[in-house]
C-alpha cells in the first residue's frame, strides 16, 4: 500500500486522531453489518500504522494513548497496532478486551491472543515491508 501525500504531511497527533476516528467508524460498520465499509477503513488504518512505523523513531507508541479510549474497537485497534512496540502492555489490553465479553471485539481480541500464542501471528506481519 503506497503512502498518500496527504498522510505523509499529517502530524503524528493528526494521524492518531484519524486512527481513533477510523476505529469508531469501524465499530459502527460492524454494528450495521457493512463489511465493505469496514474493510475500506481497515486499509486506511493499516496505512496510518505504516506511516507511523516508518517515521523516525517509530511513532506507533503514540497509539498507546488510545488504550483509554471509550470505544472498544479503538482500543482493540491500538492494542493490535502496538504489539510490536510493547508486547506486555498490548497483551494486557487484548486480555482486558477479551475478558469484557463485549462482542465482537472480545472475540477478535481472544482470537488475536490465540494466534499470538500459537505462533500464527507475528508482530507487524500485517504491515507492508519497510521501505
Amino acid at each position: 500500500m503506497s503512502r498518500s501525500p496527504t498522510m505523509t504531511s499529517m502530524t503524528v497527533k493528526e494521524l492518531i486522531e484519524r486512527f481513533a476516528e477510523i476505529g469508531v467508524a469501524q465499530d459502527e460498520a460492524l454494528l450495521d453489518n457493512e463489511t465493505a465499509k469496514f474493510n475500506k477503513l481497515y486499509r486506511e488504518k493499516i496505512a496510518i500504522e505504516t506511516e507511523l512505523r516508518d517515521r523516525p523513531g517509530d511513532q506507533r507508541h503514540h497509539l498507546m494513548a488510545l488504550y483509554a479510549h471509550p470505544n472498544m474497537q479503538v482500543r482493540l485497534n491500538a492494542a493490535n497496532s502496538t504489539f510490536a512496540i510493547d508486547m506486555t502492555r498490548a497483551r494486557a489490553q487484548l486480555e482486558a478486551i477479551a475478558a469484557s465479553k463485549q462482542f465482537p471485539q472480545a472475540g477478535d481480541a481472544g482470537m488475536a491472543l490465540w494466534a499470538i500464542d500459537e505462533g500464527i501471528s507475528k508482530p507487524d506481519s500485517h504491515l507492508p515491508p519497510r521501505k
